[in-house]
């Protein structure tokens, strides 16, 4: 069973920056699609970037400018560079990788940005 191990997570003041890194246990990434999702106490998980497929790229709008996401095929590592974080941003963040059997998702990382 491949699992999804996220890290990167923590504390951070409004304005800060943090990086979320996705660590795949097996070569999974093949042109799969994979992102981040966020979910915030009361609300629904949200999409917040994902590359597909064709190697396109997809930020949610509240993002876009100040999220970057990445992957090291060769490492089998997903990434989230995340700047100018806001009180907003707090959340879980999960990572996602779609294969053509299986949907494999990570335990979940803590990020919380104090005002």
């Amino acid at each position: 069973q491949v699992q999804l191990v996220e890290s990167g997570g923590g504390l951070v003041q409004a304005g800060g920056s943090l990086r979320l890194s996705c660590a795949a246990s097996a070569n999974i990434f093949n042109g799969n699609p994979m992102g981040w999702y966020r979910q915030a106490p009361g609300k629904q998980r949200e999409l917040v970037a994902a590359i597909f497929r064709i190697r396109s790229i997809s930020y949610a709008d509240s993002v876009k400018g100040r999220f970057t996401i990445s992957s090291d095929n060769a490492k089998n590592t997903l990434y989230l560079q995340m700047n100018s974080l806001k009180p907003e941003d707090t959340a879980v963040y999960y990572c996602n990788i779609k294969s053509e059997t299986n949907d494999y998702w990570g335990q979940g990382t803590q990020v919380t940005v104090s005002s």
